[in-house]
């Protein structure tokens, strides 16, 4: 059986490989000019707004409240409490178990964040944009 540490060292790294992946979108605010905290966890963001961020072994997205009953009725994800005993209803916390799902909820929380901030019109200043890539 899996020890809490194993599961948190597993998901940061699966979280990494999303972050770089998801980075690669321009909306996605570069972590050195975000501050990229959040929750008490370091994240992603679109306009200076957190909408992604590794927790106690699961990713956790802020995703509309319906997909996020959505995801917790089909059993693949729980609203997220961020420990003070109250879930939020537009944030979900998806288990290692459904990594396999992570890419996938990680670009629809990116298009919700996008939809919901002016992070579509490219808000960061010039000189704060990432240069492209030379891959």
């Amino acid at each position: 059986m899996p020890t809490k540490r194993m599961l948190s060292t597993d998901s940061e790294s699966e979280f990494t490989r999303l972050a770089e992946a998801l980075s690669k979108d321009r909306r996605v605010d570069d972590p050195s000019v975000a501050g990229a905290k959040g929750f008490g966890s370091k994240g992603l963001k679109v306009a200076r707004k957190l909408f992604a961020f590794e927790s106690k072994g699961r990713l956790v997205l802020k995703l509309p409240a319906d997909r996020v009953q959505q995801l917790a009725s089909s059993r693949q994800g729980k609203p997220f409490d961020p420990g003070h005993g109250r879930t939020m209803k537009e944030w979900v916390a998806i288990d290692l178990a459904h990594k396999a799902l992570w890419l996938t909820l990680a670009h629809e929380a990116l298009e919700f964040a996008a939809r919901n901030t002016s992070a579509a019109r490219s808000t960061r200043p010039l000189n704060q944009r990432r240069k492209p890539s030379s891959r």
